[in-house]
């Protein structure tokens, strides 16, 4: 087994009340995180536990926290077993969505790209609907092809294209940006509570909680100021 490494959030889940006063269960997905990481050069940063009802199963506040510390750590998610999870889209679409890796203990090891194309592919039924429109679009290129229709190239809206692209690529980063503040703001929230009154006492503990920039680079005042009034 190729031993692990990196920052890790883990992510455990139990069904009741009762397993999760008990600990029942808890203590096993532990062990199998343990065993999955194997030794190795790796961090646990953080670990979040989800006592789901079977009434609120859509309501995960532990698992939006993992996700948020994940983005703000630099951190992959760590999940003991997903044979269950797979039947519960709601779950699955939450990861596809945060922007996160993801690591299940009970399927192979897939990084970047395949990792992604994977929880990709337990949304079973959004895959194929994305799939049968796209198989949709090329058939109706092909017939347009076809009729004589010039595709591609430049057709007098090249400047408006290119003019669009650069205001999706503008809101892509200010949405990364505000939900980068968003995650956060509870962490700078609770150094602010503790006693940090300044901007430099705040980057100081952020710096020692070990939490990167959004560039991986260490926290400044200046820096802290941004978030804090991206936030207000």
């Amino acid at each position: 087994m190729t031993m692990s490494s990196g920052r890790y959030v883990a992510y455990y889940r139990v069904s009741t009340g009762k397993q999760g006063r008990s600990g029942l269960g808890i203590e096993a997905q532990k062990q199998t995180v343990r065993d999955r990481l194997n030794g190795g050069d790796w961090t646990i940063a953080g670990s979040f536990t989800e006592v789901e009802t079977g009434t609120a199963k859509r309501v995960r506040p532990e698992l939006a926290k993992a996700l948020a510390f994940c983005r703000v750590m630099g951190a992959k998610l760590i999940v003991a077993n997903v044979s269950r999870l797979t039947r519960d889209p709601d779950f699955m679409s939450t990861l596809v969505a945060a922007d996160v890796e993801v690591e299940f203990c009970d399927l192979p090891n897939t990084d970047g790209p395949v990792g992604k194309f994977m929880l990709r592919q337990m949304l079973s039924v959004a895959e194929l609907e994305a799939g049968m429109i796209a198989e949709r679009t090329r058939k109706a290129l092909a017939a347009a092809k076809a009729r004589g229709v010039k595709l591609g190239g430049d057709r007098g809206n090249l400047a408006t294209d290119n003019a669009n692209g650069r205001v999706a690529s503008l809101k892509v980063r200010q949405d990364q940006a505000a939900r980068r503040g968003a995650d956060l703001a509870p962490i700078i929230a609770e150094i602010r509570a503790a006693g940090a009154g300044t901007l430099r006492a705040v980057a100081d503990a952020l710096n020692a909680r070990g939490i990167p920039t959004a560039r991986g680079g260490q926290w400044s005042p200046v820096q802290v100021q941004r978030v804090e009034a991206r936030a207000a």
